[in-house]
């Protein structure tokens, strides 16, 4: 009774086997292949060969040691700043110089007068330098450019989930650079626009996968990093220039309202894309693209949380006339919270599911609870 079975058994482990075999030989014939080829070349071949591989072996371990290693990665970061500290709005005097004294000695001179320089421009101008100095610039990267196999490496599973990060960061800064050069740092908007802060907006809106050579068009290009790089110098030139008080600050509610308005539409968008991916593409742990849109809301959300952080120190007065001290905290607070969601492994589950997590629909959840709060602050500083 038991042979036909056995034997059934034996003959599908054979198959099997003999299946396997094939595979692994199919894989194994082209290293087999090289080997041999290799073995009977001179050692001058034989050193070029294993130079180049060096060479390869050596780009991938930087690549792979970039894509995994977070340098500086901090959600309590802005805590270093101390902006509690801060009690003068950005662009205000410090201090009034006191007037020379008629018993002073000769040539004595007033000091000169000193302005707050602005905690938004110090916050952005470090994310920067965070994203290409503190690490590399991830999407400009030639093997990241190059793909698994001319695959996007946005399209898989693996190290895409810095890069994603770096670009929600730099989301966060482009709307922040957009709106100091259009009203933060005019007066009433009728102001001439600062130079340095224009070229600022101007390289932080530049494209963010561009390596040393390009085929759109085909020749050498300028890396994305240094045009980065450019902006974090654009943006500390503002600020030495504003604490000399040669530029403006306008420190303004309807500036803030206008602030708080565009943030929050922009996470709103951000929400929206989260959205469509969890109701449409429930892969669970197969999602290959829900990592990347994981980790980019995820650095929206890292640098709107140290901006917003910076303009309760820029806006202090706007915000203690207007009593917004606890809305604007727990606003924060609710950054917090968010920043402390981080899987290992991110997944797109059915919101009713019982084995697969949803990620993306709980960092929804707390985008949304982000831009009520934001939505809450507008109102009351419209009233």
């Amino acid at each position: 009774m038991l042979e036909p079975i056995l034997a059934f058994f034996r003959r599908l482990f054979a198959g099997v086997s003999r299946g396997l075999g094939l595979v692994f030989a199919r894989i194994g014939w082209p290293f087999m292949a090289a080997r041999g080829w290799y073995g009977r070349r001179s050692w001058s071949i034989r050193g070029t060969v294993l130079a180049v591989l060096a060479i390869v072996i050596g780009f991938y371990g930087y690549f792979f040691y970039q894509t995994q290693v977070w340098t500086d990665f901090d959600p309590d970061f802005v805590d270093s700043y101390r902006f509690s500290e801060r009690t003068v709005p950005a662009g205000q005097t410090l201090a009034t110089p006191a007037p020379a004294s008629v018993d002073a000695p000769a040539g004595a001179v007033t000091p000169p007068r000193q302005c707050q320089s602005s905690a938004i421009v110090d916050v952005a101008a470090d994310l920067t330098n965070r994203n290409v100095n503190s690490n590399a610039w991830i999407s400009s990267m030639l093997l990241y450019r190059l793909g698994f196999f001319g695959v996007d490496w946005d399209h898989t599973p693996f190290f895409d989930n810095k890069a994603s990060f770096q670009r929600g960061v730099n989301q966060a800064l482009r709307r922040t650079t957009v709106e100091l050069v259009d009203s933060l740092a005019r007066v009433r908007g009728t102001s001439g626009i600062d130079t340095n802060l224009q070229d600022a907006r101007n390289n932080l809106q530049f494209d963010e996968y561009s390596w040393y050579f390009g085929l759109t068009p085909f020749g050498p290009k300028t890396p994305t990093p240094s045009y980065y790089r450019a902006a974090i110098n654009s943006l500390k030139k503002f600020n030495v220039d504003l604490a000399a008080c040669v530029t403006t600050f306008d420190s303004r509610a309807d500036n803030l309202v206008q602030f708080v308005d565009r943030i929050a539409n922009d996470l709103g968008s951000t929400t929206a894309i989260l959205r469509e991916r969890s109701e449409n593409h429930n892969g669970g742990w197969f999602d290959t693209r829900a990592d990347d849109r994981f980790w980019f809301a995820y650095g929206q959300l890292y640098g709107y949380y140290a901006v917003l952080s910076a303009a309760g120190a820029d806006f202090s007065q706007v915000i203690r006339e207007r009593n917004l001290g606890p809305l604007w905290t727990d606003t924060l607070g609710q950054f917090k919270a968010a920043l402390r969601i981080q899987p290992s492994i991110i997944s797109n589950g059915r919101e009713d599911g019982m084995i697969m997590p949803t990620h993306l629909s709980t960092m929804g959840f707390y985008m949304l609870r982000v831009r009520s709060n934001l939505v809450e602050v507008r109102s009351v500083l419209d009233r």
